[in-house]
């Protein structure tokens, strides 16, 4: 398995952007489709946005689609997301997830991170 931390959340007033970061350990992380996942208060965890292992393809929720922008780097064993155009909806903690295929992660049935805290005012 991985081991997933998660960095760069923060408070953003809407309209605004913020890079989230998220560390892999372990030297097989090129071999791992990679997620983002949020959880707002009151509601379940849903998924955000993917990418394959090769970082070929990605995948993006319909509500983000446009604004979020998922990306990795194999070498820094390192996935990012950045966020632009904040909406005080996408208010959450958002968790990385890593799984050996892409269905699998998005299902989320693989590794965590521990979350970090995105706060977007209006």
């Amino acid at each position: 398995q991985v081991q997933l931390v998660e960095s760069g959340g923060g408070l953003v007033q809407a309209g605004g952007s913020l890079r989230l970061s998220c560390v892999a350990s372990g030297r097989t992380f090129s071999m791992y489709a990679m997620g983002w996942f949020r959880q707002a208060p009151g509601k379940e965890r849903e998924f955000v946005a993917g990418i394959n292992s090769g970082g070929g393809r990605t995948y993006y929720a319909d509500v983000v689609k446009g604004r979020f922008t998922i990306s990795r780097d194999n070498a820094k064993k390192t996935v990012y997301l950045q966020m632009s155009r904040l909406k005080p909806v996408d208010t959450a903690v958002y968790y990385c997830n890593a799984d050996l295929t892409t269905a699998d992660m998005q299902a989320g049935r693989g590794s965590w991170g521990q979350g970090t805290q995105v706060i977007v005012s209006s």
